[in-house]
């Protein structure tokens, strides 16, 4: 199919066409946003910090909070300064990279859970053998293993929306580039592009969160042999990474995995996996775990130290 792309940029419909609304809006996801980038850089500040935080699970939990900055970062911003502006627009070439950025983004934090509960699942089933198994060398492999994962998925669903031809309209009932609502604008059949895209984003999702829900399983069955005060510190930390993984797998399945058709509560959804999830993220992760609270008071004493000199 030969790209025709007469438009060179989208309007987007925002959240809301009220002006009250917007203002509103503005401040409540102002805040948020610099919720998430303090909160994930605390996260990110206190692992690199602290030497009791140094096995694998935290070098993990460090490298989700960098990706959950970099996530927003993709929509939050241009949502925020579009709640201001009178014409939401957005150059073509901007809302490729916007694409295909938020979908490298989101796929290596969908990795790097997956790679957490693998984590866990070491920990937990063999603990004798979990630091030769989840070796320095090991975790940086996975790592970079994700981030090679989510760039070809990010990749393959950027030249499949790339290709196809936008004539006008150019107004996106968004308020970011997504596949649904850019599908919707295409003057072409998007059938099978739709059905490529579901296949490509839709299925990792899905595959993903079913891998997860397995290692989880396989964790509590082997709880059932420890004793009393193991199995609360383990389903502790297994509890925070389920929330984790059921916030952020349960609106992207609801997104990619259906018809090529798009729904009146999309944008609400959407803020939910953008905007929610990496505000709680720090959250879950820091108020459930006695060790990383203790290591952000310790970051704090220092902090408070160096700054009385």
């Amino acid at each position: 199919m030969a790209k025709t792309h007469n438009v060179t940029e989208f309007i987007f419909l925002g959240l809301s066409s009220n002006p009250e609304v917007q203002k509103v809006c503005f401040v409540m996801f102002l805040l948020l946003y610099t919720a998430i980038v303090l909160g994930n850089l605390l996260i990110v500040l206190t692992v690199m910090s602290s030497r009791s935080l140094g096995s694998s699970m935290y070098f993990f939990l460090s490298y989700l909070s960098f990706v959950e900055i970099c996530y927003a970062s993709t929509t939050v911003p241009k949502l925020i300064s579009d709640l201001l502006a009178e014409r939401k627009a957005i150059p073509l070439w901007g809302c490729m990279s916007q694409f295909f950025f938020i979908h490298l983004f989101g796929g290596t934090e969908a990795f790097l859970l997956t790679v957490m509960a693998y984590d866990r699942y070491v920990a937990i089933c063999k603990p004798l053998s979990y630091t030769t198994i989840m070796s320095r060398q090991a975790c940086a492999f996975l790592v970079g293993a994700a981030w090679v994962g989510a760039f070809v998925h990010s990749l393959v669903d950027s030249l499949l929306v790339f290709r196809l031809p936008f004539c006008g309209p150019n107004v996106i009932d968004h308020y970011f580039c997504d596949v649904l609502p850019l599908l919707k604008l295409a003057c072409s059949d998007t059938v099978l592009i739709g059905l490529l895209i579901v296949a490509n984003g839709g299925t990792l999702s899905v595959i993903s969160f079913v891998v997860l829900l397995a290692s989880y399983v396989v964790i509590l069955l082997h709880l059932r042999t420890r004793s009393s005060a193991g199995r609360r510190k383990a389903l502790s930390t297994c509890g925070s990474h389920v929330t984790v993984v059921t916030l952020f797998f349960g609106p992207c399945i609801f997104i990619y995995l259906r018809p090529s058709t798009t729904l009146s509560v999309d944008k609400t959804v959407a803020v939910f996996y953008t905007v929610i999830t990496p505000l709680l993220n720090p959250v879950i992760y820091s108020l459930r775990n006695a060790e990383v609270k203790k290591a952000m008071k310790r970051l704090w004493v220092r902090a408070m130290k160096l700054e009385e000199r």
